[in-house]
């Protein structure tokens, strides 16, 4: 017990002795800082973006089901099978789904989507661009998870009978109407045709996979027909299958691989001519493609934590030198050299604390402006923090330890000759 109070007491001295040193050279000390602080901004910095971007992307691919399967012409070129392959790949159709739906036992509901990109939608005077009308059979609010804001889903009498309904996102609400509960009951314009507002999506803000429903119009697939071929690569249509809770993905897999094999009458030696991918396979990718960009980030940083190390270790050998008579005398009145070791030592690792604040405290207020100015959710993580800090105190540990050491060996004799 003694012991612990001595170390504290000789802990609590010696960051007393280096805080002093750090003020009584000023500028010394602040020339110091900027290495260290650049270098905890340059990684933690880096950090801060991966996990924001990593954090998106994950938000984005839970948004399109954990338990979901595509069926699909193509999902991406893959292992030694030929591009051409893919092209001679036939379009998922309405009547597979309808067949996978009547003999698969796995699946809780199928959808039939077809997509298309960048139209433009007028009401009166006002139009909302660049949005994306999507094309969708009636259990699409069984497989795709969200939420209105305002009005109902698509009656199932409305999605076979193909009348011209639509639910419509937040970002073309405000553009046509200027708010979601103006919409309902209103009549807009899409691709020649007249669509009457029936429900509004809430508000999810952006996406980088772009799987927000904040600038889709949703129209009954049966009404997209009369205007759209949907069979065509241009707009390269799937189905959507969600597995019934308890069932292996990978049964579920297995089975609408064997039922659509046997729709399109495949013999055992042949190629599969469709694609089934999971969502899931992003996620798995997504840990190592993150963790790459991370690596990277490290490096890069770690260049800069590198310098400002060496900064540590320089200011640090001056500083022993002007200090060296002090060490001698310190020395000759009974101090031991731990004390003088641990007294360099804390005045190293203080000094890169303090550094490494100031770059947290950059990236913080950065982070805060990034997220206000262009509505990108940016925020410096408490792991994040506590990871700068350590690198800090690492760097000024590994820094000092050598100039720290070398006063601590010093001669008290010598040491009080040398500048006297």
């Amino acid at each position: 017990m003694n012991r612990i109070r001595i170390f504290l007491k000789l802990s609590a001295e010696s960051i007393a002795f280096a805080l002093h040193a750090l003020r009584a050279n000023m500028l010394r000390t602040v020339l110091s800082l900027l290495g260290i602080s650049i270098g905890i901004f340059a990684i933690i910095s880096v950090f801060t973006v991966v996990d924001a971007m990593e954090k998106n992307v994950r938000t984005s691919v839970e948004s399109l089901g954990d338990k979901t399967i595509y069926v699909q012409k193509w999902w991406a070129f893959g292992g030694d099978y030929p591009w051409w392959k893919y092209w001679q790949r036939p379009l998922p159709s309405v009547k597979e789904m309808h067949q996978l739906a009547a003999r698969s036992q796995s699946i809780e509901a199928f959808t039939f989507e077809a997509y298309l990109n960048g139209k433009t939608v007028k009401y009166l005077n006002n139009s909302a661009e660049n949005v994306t009308v999507a094309l969708v059979s009636h259990d699409f609010d069984k497989v795709k998870s969200f939420e209105l804001s305002a009005g109902r889903y698509l009656t199932e009498m409305e999605s076979n009978s193909g009348r011209a309904v639509g639910i419509i996102g937040s970002n073309v609400a405000n553009g046509l109407f200027g708010s979601a509960s103006n919409a309902l009951g209103k009549v807009f314009e899409v691709m020649g045709r007249k669509v009457e507002v029936i429900g509004v999506f809430k508000e999810e803000g952006k996406s980088l996979l772009e799987t927000e429903m904040d600038n889709t119009v949703v129209l009954p697939l049966n009404f997209g027909r009369n205007f759209v071929n949907i069979r065509s690569d241009r707009i390269d249509p799937f189905i959507k299958a969600k597995v019934k809770e308890g069932v292996p993905i990978q049964f579920a897999n297995d089975e609408l691989k064997s039922i659509m094999r046997s729709i399109r009458r495949l013999r055992p030696i042949e190629d599969d001519n469709f694609a089934l991918n999971q969502s899931s396979l992003l996620s798995n990718n997504i840990t190592n493609i993150f963790s790459a960009l991370n690596m990277a980030g490290a490096i890069i940083g770690g260049f800069s934590i590198l310098v400002g190390g060496f900064g540590i270790a320089n200011i640090m050998f001056v500083s022993v030198k002007e200090r060296t008579s002090q060490i001698g005398i310190q020395k000759s009145l009974g101090a031991k050299n731990y004390f003088i070791l641990m007294q360099f030592l804390f005045e190293a690792i203080v000094l890169c604390l303090i550094g490494g604040l100031i770059g947290l405290s950059i990236i913080y207020f950065l982070a805060m402006f990034v997220s206000h100015a262009f509505d990108y959710p940016l925020s410096l993580t408490g792991h994040n923090i506590m990871l700068g800090l350590f690198i800090s105190a690492l760097i000024g540990l590994v820094s000092g330890f050598i100039p720290a050491y070398s006063a601590s060996q010093l001669d008290p004799v010598e040491a009080i000759r040398a500048n006297g």
